[in-house]
């Protein structure tokens, strides 16, 4: 039983475009929204925030629309391309609506934003429709690790296609709308999803798996024990209280670096790019230690890890290359905690349900990107100071410790994976 990695790579492709997508609109739009229609920073933090809450509703309604679509393509692949092409024509639209009315930017915003949520559910569901049971570990690592390099790959672009202090983001749109059609049209080309279902569930055929089973199970229905379920709510608080902190700070780090050192997109892409490196080369490392001393305590050290670099970052008045030290601290403390709290929460569950928990990680996770990026922007706005942001990031950040201190349950010591690729199969 190996895995077939070429198709897995192609499968990818959708994901990679996807993290590219959401690494520029993060960063980017802020700046647009600031500095081209005067937006306050609570109005703008708002803004920001849609996506979250449209997720919220939208991704489960469109991965069980998916399940239930039969179409010559198959599936997904409807959802995945019709997504795309409205999101790409919207992407190039949006540096040219930045010269149009807010009303006329926020419609196509609006328009991107629910392509966007159309089609993530189908294209992650698409892995496991190819991927035999038992290889879907390792499939899923590839997914991450290629959305991980989508998303380098466009901070890295980003100070080359802006130039510093520039408010022309027609060249970096248009090449994040290239880059993303590419990727779906590759997708398209080398994937027939129907023949590759059939070979999967034939595979499965072939050692005896049957890929029915988990919806047929019945699960107990025995309740949560009551020291149980109180672990389960404080770690589900910590990943509330961390999202809160950490999706605050990279959010609004882009306007902070605008208004407290003067530094504009391009110069501070390049931080950012260093954080989201050096959580990609953390992933192994971080299944290693969590072997050794536990999930529990490797995400203890990971949120003290992201409580020191937002901390810390309090003192730099004006841009400093220390920032990148920092930076890539947080990017290590994040891999940290990301890696292991998802298996946390799952542990806590049965068999039959695992599903449902996932679900509940989710709905946590982005109820705080929801909720994070409107509540500090008003904060910035009451004290009229961009400075709250590390302080505001730290002292959430620091809140999770101490309600991931009380958690009891769900720290059983993961194996050891058997080769590194698994290390990488990681939540996003």
């Amino acid at each position: 039983m190996k895995l077939n990695t070429k198709r897995v790579i192609f499968v990818g492709l959708a994901f990679m475009s996807i993290s590219a997508f959401w690494q520029i609109y993060d960063n980017a739009l802020p700046l647009i929204l600031e500095n081209n229609f005067n937006l306050s920073s609570g109005i703008t933090g708002f803004i920001m925030g849609i996506d979250n809450i449209l997720a919220l509703f939208m991704l489960p309604l469109f991965g069980a629309l998916s399940d239930k679509t039969n179409t010559k393509l198959g599936r997904r692949m409807p959802y995945i391309v019709g997504g795309t092409i409205v999101a790409v024509i919207c992407t190039v639209l949006i540096p040219i609506a930045q010269q149009w009315s807010l009303a006329l930017f926020m419609v196509i915003i609006m328009i991107l934003l629910i392509a966007m949520s159309t089609y993530r559910s189908p294209a992650v569901a698409l892995m496991p429709d190819v991927t035999i049971k038992p290889l879907r570990s390792k499939a899923n690592a590839v997914i991450n690790l290629m959305g991980a390099i989508g998303g380098a790959a466009m901070l890295g672009i980003t100070p080359i296609l802006v130039s510093a202090d520039s408010d022309n983001y027609f060249p970096l749109f248009l090449v994040l709308a290239i880059f993303m059609a590419v990727c779906v049209a590759v997708l398209v080309f080398t994937i027939n999803e129907p023949t590759s279902v059939a070979e999967m569930r034939s595979l499965s055929e072939e050692y005896g798996i049957d890929e029915e089973s988990e919806n047929e199970e019945q699960g107990s229905t025995e309740k949560m024990a009551p020291a149980v379920k109180k672990s389960f709510g404080l770690i589900l608080s910590s990943i509330f209280l961390w999202f809160m902190g950490y999706n605050a700070v990279t959010t609004g780090f882009t306007r902070y670096a605008e208004n407290v050192w003067g530094k504009g997109l391009g110069n501070v892409s390049m931080i950012l790019l260093v954080a989201q490196v050096a959580a990609i080369i953390s992933f192994i490392p971080v299944g290693m230690i969590a072997s050794k001393i536990g999930r529990k305590k490797t995400i203890l050290c990971g949120i003290t890890m992201l409580a020191i670099a937002f901390g810390s970052s309090i003192m730099f008045t004006s841009f400093s290359y220390f920032m990148f030290v920092f930076f890539a601290l947080a990017g290590i403390g994040w891999a940290f905690i990301n890696v292991n709290s998802y298996p946390m929460v799952v542990e806590m569950s049965k068999g039959s349900n695992i599903g449902k928990y996932t679900g509940y990680y989710y709905f946590f996770s982005m109820a705080a990107q929801s909720v994070t990026p409107a509540f500090s922007g008003f904060l910035v706005d009451k004290l009229d100071n961009w400075r709250i942001l590390f302080p505001y990031g730290c002292v959430f950040v620091a809140l999770s410790f101490v309600t991931m201190l009380f958690v009891k349950h769900g720290d059983s010591r993961p194996e050891l994976p058997k080769d590194k690729l698994e290390a990488f199969d990681v939540d996003d």
